[in-house]
């Protein structure tokens, strides 16, 4: 098994992130139609603005454009936290879906903890 990464798709950062964006998708099928451009958008934007974010701070040659990327990723993550939390206090999540989701949520940001780390210690 090649472990060498080569592109953005190779970290387990994006995997994971990747993950948490398919689960977001598939979940908010069954939301409240009204929720359209409400709860719905913002957690598919986010959860998709971190592996986003991870692939672009990937391509960057700098380490203070790599991190910056790395960063937004993060904050990401904590913004999709915040509207899982929100959508299982409307009752469109029951808990044992919530508590699935934040598991990958966490797995995500301490991935993505770890690439921010990495670009420090090669400055």
């Amino acid at each position: 098994m090649d472990s060498k990464i080569n592109d953005f798709d190779d970290l387990e950062a994006w995997k994971k992130g990747h993950q948490l964006v398919l689960e977001i998708y598939k979940i908010t099928k069954e939301f409240p139609k009204e929720e359209k451009f409400g709860i719905i958008s913002q957690l598919q934007r986010a959860s998709s603005s971190i592996t986003a974010n991870v692939a672009e701070g990937f391509s960057r040659y700098h380490f203070n454009d790599k991190s910056r990327f790395y960063y937004q990723a993060r904050g990401s993550v904590s913004e999709v936290k915040n509207f899982l939390l929100l959508a299982k206090d409307l009752d469109y999540l029951d808990s044992k879906t919530l508590e699935s989701l934040i598991e990958i949520t966490n797995t995500t940001q301490r991935l993505i903890n770890g690439l921010i780390r990495s670009i420090g210690n090669q400055k």
